[in-house]
């Protein structure tokens, strides 16, 4: 079997695609972005996306009760702080055994997890200790929330409560991004503090484009994110923020001199959200980006890039959307 030398250990080409399966089978978006990073950051995204979407398929549980989810979330925290291949194992078959819901990607994911674990036992020490702490975070920020289902599942107080459920499930993501953007990096090191200012606001605005797009269909499987009586315009508003924060972070990381491959990986979910948040603006939750326009989308990105002006298409914010 070939073997693919990275961070220091050996990763088997076919544990690697198998890696790269479950990420497709995962998220269309990720899927998409993660693979235009540079290595070893591509492998340390590709590890992270998979850990952090293991808790949040233990937090979206719909077959189980709120107490087992609970039990869930803890006992993958503190594996993760402590990682064990044979804990790792018996927790998978436990999973397995009775699947926390019926998405067959998130269900292999599950089946998988001992090999996800592997992988980040392989990384590099610096970046290994960045993914474990921060999805320790945020499944326990997870769990708090859980902690709050009595009459079915949790319902957004306010708009605070709905900024407080952003970071955990997506702005720690933003915060755990940065630091491996960061590693190994001297050229970041100058926009280092702008970039861990402005990540958890990059990570909740793409998680507020989600929400708003997602509502009608969150609704009828009984998951309220926006608050009852909440101003959609002031979401909006913040969600549009979020999105200019990453664009700030994005064109920080031109100036500095980052890799075109990061700034692909970080660009698109920017421009891609933007488009999206102004199509459901116009016409309402569940309308989409078609496919002509994601394509138009991407090939300015890549034009951007080329043309060393990436900072300057972002800015334009919604000026940049076809």
């Amino acid at each position: 079997m070939s073997r693919i030398v990275l961070e220091g250990t050996e990763l088997g080409a076919e544990q690697r695609e198998r890696l790269d399966d479950l990420l497709a089978k995962s998220s269309r978006t990720f899927a998409l972005t993660i693979p235009l990073l540079p290595e070893p950051t591509r492998l340390q995204v590709t590890v992270a996306y998979l850990l952090f979407r293991v808790a949040d398929t233990l937090e979206d549980a719909t077959r189980w009760t709120t107490r087992r989810k609970l039990i869930e979330l803890e006992q993958f925290a503190t594996l993760l702080e402590e990682p064990s291949d044979a804990a790792a194992a018996a927790m998978s078959a436990s999973w397995s055994a009775e699947p926390p819901l019926e998405h067959s990607g998130y269900l292999e994911l599950l089946a998988e997890f001992p090999l996800v674990l592997e992988a980040c036992g392989g990384l590099a020490p610096g970046s290994r200790a960045i993914i474990l702490r921060h999805t320790v975070r945020t499944a326990r920020g997870m769990a708090s929330f859980v902690s709050r289902e009595v009459d079915g599942p949790v319902r957004l107080r306010d708009l605070a409560d709905l900024r407080a459920y952003c970071y955990t499930v997506a702005g720690i993501v933003g915060e755990m991004l940065t630091e491996l953007f960061l590693l190994g990096r001297q050229q970041l090191a100058s926009v280092a503090a702008d970039l861990r200012a402005d990540a958890s606001a990059f990570g909740e605005g793409l998680q507020l484009v989600n929400i708003l797009k997602d509502a009608d269909a969150d609704e009828r499987e009984g998951r309220r994110f926006l608050p009852v009586g909440a101003d959609r315009a002031g979401i909006f508003k913040l969600a549009f923020d979020g999105l200019d924060a990453a664009s700030r972070y994005c064109a920080r990381l031109e100036a500095a001199g980052a890799e075109r491959g990061l700034l692909a990986s970080t660009a698109l979910p920017i421009v891609l959200a933007r488009a999206t948040l102004e199509v459901v603006q116009r016409l309402g939750p569940g309308a989409k980006l078609g496919r002509p326009q994601m394509a138009a989308l991407i090939a300015r990105v890549q034009r951007a890039i080329a043309m060393g002006r990436l900072g300057e298409f972002v800015l334009q914010g919604r000026a940049a959307s076809p």
